[in-house]
């Protein structure tokens, strides 16, 4: 196995900490679910992980890429669902009211986390051109497979850690007001990251 490890973490670490469309899920269903909705995006995304390690690993990530007209396809509906989950949590966070705090409405589930990830042009990118760099020199299935659980980890326990504290904070603050703020500003982000995305 000549998978290089050592090389991935590095060149992983920026991806999984930065403010994105996960992390911009797990914030929203940590606070309108608590552990289950931070669950449920963690699973989801985790999941969307996996399919993107399975298509490079067995080559249809590649051949996605290479016709330029199949990804343009998936890079539109990728953008217009981000969109789409953006637009939702702004309204969610809009018309949010105490009594319906916690009655599910805006929560995040398992199907959006994953199709989120899966339909999410920057990942398909991150795994075909850097993950591919430190799969080895055959890349097989397998070596894929250990950095998206590589990928996982450090994305999990991260996304973990940010979420407790905002649970925690939660407790001194305002929840209605807290809610608001996260679906407005990340639906926002959401929002700008597809426009940037269909853009550019």
């Amino acid at each position: 196995m000549d998978i290089n490890l050592p090389g991935f973490i590095p060149a992983l670490l920026p991806v999984a900490l930065s403010p994105g469309a996960s992390f911009t899920l797990a914030m929203n269903g940590a606070l309108a679910d608590g552990r289950q909705g931070l669950l449920r995006t963690l699973l989801g995304t985790a999941l969307g992980i996996y399919t993107h390690a399975l298509l490079i690993g067995l080559g249809v990530t590649a051949v996605l890429a290479a016709s330029p007209a199949a990804f343009g396809v998936l890079k539109i509906a990728g953008n217009l669902y981000l969109l789409w989950l953006g637009i939702q949590l702004i309204r969610s966070g809009v018309s949010a009211r105490r009594l319906a705090l916690n009655n599910g409405r805006g929560s995040v589930t398992l199907k959006s986390a994953w199709l989120l990830n899966v339909l999410n042009p920057k990942a398909i990118m991150f795994y075909l051109t850097v993950v591919s760099q430190f799969a080895g020199r055959h890349g097989e299935l397998g070596n894929y497979l250990l950095l998206a659980s590589v990928h996982i980890a450090v994305m999990s326990v991260w996304l973990i850690a940010v979420s407790y504290a905002l649970v925690f904070s939660a407790r001194k603050a305002d929840p209605l007001t807290l809610k608001k703020y996260i679906n407005i500003g990340g639906g926002m982000l959401l929002v700008f990251f597809s426009l940037f995305s269909l853009i550019y």
